[in-house]
């Protein structure tokens, strides 16, 4: 019997946004949440402005930046798959205290040798890789099953929002404070995600690591986390969507004579619509199982992103990229659903890790994409292959997703 069979409704109407941010242990929760992924949203940021006036500075922060992106990459299902039971706790308050370490090492050696700066960048990035996953799975095992999506659309509010100020916020205090200002505020903060994960209400198994798999045996650790790989791919895609939004856009906007400062504004509306959307869409019940629903609005989301590069004029690029932002937090809590399905319960915090590593790869291999076409084409057509790639990811795994649907 599968995870999605024994998960079974109560029949109760979801609680209203008020009520469920007035559970015990929710405020926490989210405050925990937020100081975790402050840093995260800033860090490749801030070690561009932490180098920038040093010579060849941006190349030197762009190296920083790849060496952080990698870290976490690396860090989220390595770590990712320790999290399980009763240490889940502690392995996120170590992870997140070494990340605060690296970054405060970060901020206060800005002259070291540029192998340790690399090295202390890769560490700030792998050692709290996995508290997105975690977090999120002490959130699922927290609440009654009818209000897991409106849990996980708060989540998802949560998180736009964070990468929606992040960008201002280091520039300002690099700035008017000080180019390390960024970086010391990221050790504060997950220094105090550590502290407070801690204090989180230590949730219950929902269930045992592995499921029977119909032969009586119990699958392996590993064979139960590559059960969710069609999600996985769904994630690849929406982030083939999301580097081709940020990453094109300026030069989409020089190729049609647009002022590239609204490149800026554009993606801050971008971030707005999502957490405007997520918002809807915990706000009641679709009709469709997430996988479905996820699929299509991964569709629809991509014919968004790609109108951009067709609409004419400002208004038209506006309008396109506001509309795929409001289908994004749709997208991202329908998979965070659809991987419940296929990944046994107590396994969640090691599925959601690995899909966060997967999300940092296909946004990789996106922009170094985009990087090629933008070689040797207009950026139309680089948009153009970015949502082109998402449909084809989108089709195999739906493809997939039937050929290994979970009995």
């Amino acid at each position: 019997m599968s995870e999605s069979t024994k998960r079974q409704e109560t029949g109760r109407a979801p609680l209203t946004y008020r009520a469920l941010l007035a559970r015990p242990g929710m405020r926490p929760w989210l405050l925990v949440t937020l100081a975790a992924k402050l840093p995260v949203a800033m860090a490749p940021l801030a070690l561009v402005f932490l180098v920038r006036e040093a010579p060849g500075g941006y190349t030197l922060g762009a190296m920083l930046g790849g060496a952080y992106v990698v870290g976490e990459v690396v860090g989220a299902p390595v770590l990712g798959a320790r999290l399980s039971g009763a240490r889940l706790r502690r392995e996120l308050a170590a992870g997140l205290l070494v990340g605060a370490l690296a970054f405060a090492g970060l901020a206060f050696c800005g002259t070291a040798p540029r192998p340790l700066s690399l090295a202390l960048a890769f560490l700030a990035g792998a050692a709290p890789a996995a508290h997105a996953g975690g977090l999120r799975a002490l959130l699922v095992a927290a609440v009654p099953e009818e209000d897991v999506a409106r849990a996980l659309s708060v989540e998802t509010t949560l998180t736009q929002g964070i990468w929606a100020v992040a960008p201002a916020a280091v520039a300002f205090l690099a700035l008017d404070a000080a180019p390390s200002a960024p970086l010391v505020l990221a050790a504060c903060c997950a220094a105090s995600a550590a502290i407070g994960v801690r204090a989180l209400p230590q949730a219950g198994r929902t269930g045992p690591e592995t499921a029977d798999d119909g032969t009586g045996r119990l699958p392996s650790r590993t064979r139960a986390l590559a059960a969710g790989w069609p999600v996985y791919l769904t994630s690849a895609a929406a982030m083939a969507l999301l580097a081709t939004a940020e990453l094109v856009l300026p030069a989409l906007l020089e190729y049609r004579g647009l002022p590239v400062g609204w490149s800026g504004p554009l993606l801050a509306a971008f971030s707005v619509a999502s957490v405007v959307g997520g918002l809807v869409y915990g706000a009641r019940r679709w009709p469709g199982g997430a996988r479905a629903q996820s699929l299509v609005l991964l569709v629809v989301m991509a014919v968004f992103v790609a109108l951009t590069a067709v609409l004419p004029g400002l208004v038209g690029i506006a309008v396109a990229l506001l509309s795929a932002g409001a289908f994004k937090s749709g997208v991202m809590v329908t998979r965070n659903l659809s991987l419940r399905e296929r990944v046994p319960a107590g396994m969640l915090a090691a599925g959601y890790s690995l899909m966060y590593a997967v999300q940092g790869v296909g946004y990789s291999l996106t922009a170094s994409v985009a990087a090629v076409v933008l070689a040797h084409a207009e950026p139309a057509v680089a948009v153009l292959t970015g949502a082109a790639l998402t449909l084809l990811l989108t089709a195999v795994s739906a493809l997939a997703e039937r050929r290994t649907r979970p009995v």
